[in-house]
């Protein structure tokens, strides 16, 4: 995998070629191209599709609910195991 600068070098050069003012191809066909291009970079990317974004941010914020219920359940249970003493 390129480092993200050269990724981007790569693309942005791939992409001015593709766009250069000599180009005697149609819009649909550099349309086309472009989104070839673009497509095949992304899949050399490591990314998620925003449906599994948004299960993973459900399950984050179940996780966290969670979470804060057992450290208040700890709290509760440590108060009564080591009840404050009053200081005289």
């Amino acid at each position: 995998m390129l480092a993200p600068k050269a990724f981007l070098d790569a693309l942005s050069d791939q992409a001015s070629r593709l766009f250069s003012n000599d180009s005697s191809l149609p819009r649909g066909e550099i349309e086309s191209q472009f989104r070839t291009l673009m497509q095949g970079a992304f899949s050399k990317l490591d990314l998620v599709s925003r449906e599994e974004f948004d299960s993973q941010m459900v399950v984050l914020a179940r996780t966290r609910a969670r979470l804060e219920a057992l450290e208040q359940q700890v709290a509760e249970l440590d108060a009564r195991i080591n009840p404050a003493t009053p200081e005289s």
